[in-house]
């Protein structure tokens, strides 16, 4: 699990990494890539509960098949290797939203590239992908694969656009800091564009920081962050406001600012489904 800056400066206060899931208000809720080893130990139950799946359906589609005709048999095999190595992991890591058997045993979870939850489409992909690097080739390409990337990503995660994260991870985001009121008047009426994730990220753990820090570092930090903001807001803030009164406002507006246009954006789709 990445950790978070301690206040140093502000490229430390900006470090974020891509292993970070990222809000649309700057919280990084740092769900790390699952490691080699945890992915192979998932792995290998998932590889043994899916073997005793295929033999189990083989077994009942040969009885189910074996005094009919010699041409059902061999269809019944296919059945059985198309339900076991393609139906039941897309099934199931669709149904449980990334978590197949072993994942749910290790607490590890399958999600998008951009950190949302998988769909079909994803799932499907994995286990096409995962039957030729897993099975088809005893499981060498895919470790390969895990070993060389930075997110632990198999061919099947490359394709499909996902990654495997570790969630059992206790998350503790501070609150969002509140509007200050001697500059909401101000806030609410500038022009304020959506911060970079990494600026956006450093002015929260700074203000959540506050009380830690030394006086010089307070200061020196708050206006080199508060330069950076200054770019994404017309017109400047009050002369001789506080930096961190400035941060507070920014972030504060531009989360309420986000959270009334998710509003519109369910409002929106909620009359078209009324209509449908």
């Amino acid at each position: 699990m990445s950790t978070q800056p301690v206040a140093r400066s502000t490229a430390e206060f900006a470090t974020i990494t891509t292993d970070d899931l990222v809000t649309g208000e700057g919280v990084a809720l740092d769900l790390p890539p699952a490691s080699l080893g945890l992915r192979l130990a998932s792995g290998l139950i998932d590889f043994v509960v899916t073997l005793v799946v295929f033999f189990v359906s083989l077994i009942v589609l040969f009885i189910a098949t074996v005094n009919v005709s010699d041409a059902l048999v061999d269809v019944a095999a296919i059945a059985a290797i198309v339900a076991t190595f393609l139906i039941y992991p897309t099934v199931v890591e669709t149904l449980t939203r990334g978590r197949s058997l072993g994942k749910l045993a290790l607490g590890l979870r399958t999600v998008r590239d951009d950190a949302g939850p998988i769909t079909f489409h994803h799932a499907l992909v994995r286990a096409l992908i995962g039957f030729v690097e897993i099975y088809a080739f005893s499981g060498v390409p895919a470790f390969f694969s895990m070993l060389l990337s930075q997110r632990g990503k198999r061919l099947g995660d490359y394709a499909a656009g996902t990654y495997v994260v570790r969630d059992r991870v206790t998350l503790r985001l501070p609150l969002p800091p509140p509007m200050p009121r001697e500059l909401a008047q101000w806030a609410r009426s500038t022009d304020l564009a959506t911060l970079p994730t990494g600026l956006a990220l450093a002015v929260r753990q700074y203000l959540g920081r506050l009380p830690t820090l030394d006086p010089h570092s307070r200061h020196r930090v708050g206006t080199d962050l508060l330069s950076e903001v200054r770019r994404y807001v017309a017109p400047a803030p009050p002369a001789g406001a506080p930096v961190d009164l400035v941060l507070a406002a920014v972030i504060a507006e531009r989360r309420e600012r986000d959270l009334a246009r998710l509003r519109r954006d369910d409002e929106f789709r909620s009359r078209l489904a009324a209509r449908d």
